[in-house]
């Protein structure tokens, strides 16, 4: 059992070598709308995507603070971090900001979170997997403000590389060049610092064996790889739980389901449902499934030729859920790549390809017109690799725009 005295040296420790950790790039976040309202603030994301570091961001607001890395194996077995955090108060008032990184390793840490909250701690923690409401029915959900943190974003990755974000000529050509790069090494900060391609290996197999198969005993480890593999390889396209069963061999759709659910719950991967206004016939149909980073994907996935536009394709889904999008795909006669939800209507419509060419042209209109017809929209998007431009048609406007311009935001 750990003593005030233990608890006290171990903040202490790991406070100074947190304090020397380097803040890093900052983020795209608004961090000054969670420093100071009462709610608790968890940070999850995918491993090593960056939440340690943001953390350290948060702390440079604070002149003091308890800092707590929980994957500290001197922390193993602590089940009374209230009582104890509550006693060294007592020693050293004043205090009452608190850090909590990798909390899922706490036992019962959402109620322990719900205890400190109550104690009035402000309280900013990471997770791994799943969110801190996901450990505990307990709690008040409106207690809770997540941040869903992401490797690099596009625009990120350009300010680690120092290139401007301007629509000069000159920078034009640079931005157009690391897009290239960043769509196949992706975001993770410590690739993008090392350019160490099994290091982001390391990380997708610790996700697959320890956050995963060993968390949740799963007693087909292989079929479970297998499946991961296959999902990563084909990013943006259709599957049925059904299918992938019989595909794979494995026990039963619902294995499948199981499986999937899991590779969604540590960030890895995102399940995008088809649209239907019934929730009964969405949860019934095909999925897509997206990576969370493409560098990663494109580190374990069986590479064929073509893949690039199923890049991009990832790239817009990616960024759609780091700005908060509620996205879904459409299905009928004709495909169109994304559907955004808001207040509980449809409001947006995006298609996205490599190049708008004599072969696809139709193809890629056809989809949005028809998405547009039926959702009762005058306005939809093509976003391609570099094209630029408008077209009318019958229901309205499609607007053609260049990824690096979407994705940094920019309007035309």
């Amino acid at each position: 059992m750990i003593t005030i005295h233990q608890l006290d040296r171990i903040i202490q420790d790991q406070v100074k070598s947190f304090a020397r950790k380097d803040p890093g790039t900052p983020r795209s976040i608004n961090l000054s709308k969670y420093l100071y309202h009462n709610q608790v603030i968890t940070i999850s994301g995918v491993r090593r995507c960056g939440k340690t570091t943001l953390l350290r961001q948060i702390a440079s607001h604070f002149q003091a603070y308890h800092y707590l890395n929980l994957a500290d194996i001197r922390f193993h077995g602590l089940s009374d971090l209230t009582t104890r955090l509550l006693l060294l108060e007592k020693r050293k008032p004043g205090i009452k900001i608190l850090l909590l990184d990798e909390i899922q390793n706490l036992p019962g840490c959402g109620e322990t979170i719900r205890q400190l909250h109550n104690a009035g701690y402000k309280i900013f923690s990471t997770v791994s997997h799943g969110t801190i409401t996901s450990h505990s029915d307990k709690s008040p959900q409106e207690i809770w403000a997540n941040i869903e943190l992401y490797p690099f974003s596009f625009a990120e990755y350009l300010t680690w590389h120092a290139i401007e974000i301007s629509t000069e000529s000159e920078n034009q050509i640079a931005i157009l060049s690391h897009l290239d790069r960043y769509l196949e090494e992706g975001g993770f900060p410590e690739y993008v610092r090392m350019w160490d391609a099994e290091h982001t290996r390391s990380i997708y197999e610790t996700i697959l064996y320890q956050d995963c198969i060993a968390r949740w005993n799963i007693r087909d480890g292989a079929g479970f790889i297998r499946l991961a593999r296959f999902l990563l390889t084909n990013i943006g396209t259709e599957v049925h739980y059904r299918s992938l069963a019989s595909l794979l061999g494995m026990k039963s759709p619902m294995t499948v389901r199981d499986y999937i659910h899991i590779l969604t719950d540590t960030h890895l991967i995102t399940e995008v449902h088809r649209y239907d206004p019934s929730l009964k016939k969405q949860y019934g149909t095909g999925k897509k499934i997206y990576a969370v980073d493409s560098g990663m994907r494109n580190q374990v996935a069986f590479r064929v030729s073509g893949d690039h536009e199923k890049l991009l394709e990832n790239l817009v889904l990616t960024e759609l859920k780091r700005r908060g999008f509620d996205v879904y795909y459409h299905f009928s006669a004709k495909e169109c790549d994304f559907v955004i939800i808001q207040n509980g209507k449809v409001n947006a419509l995006y298609q996205v390809c490599s190049e708008l060419t004599d072969m696809n042209r139709e193809r890629e209109y056809d989809g949005l017109q028809e998405a547009m017809k039926q959702y009762g929209l005058d306005w939809g998007m093509v976003i391609t690799m570099s094209q630029e431009g408008a077209v009318r048609v019958s229901e309205g406007v499609i607007q053609i725009m260049p990824m690096w311009k979407w994705v940094l935001n920019w309007e035309v």
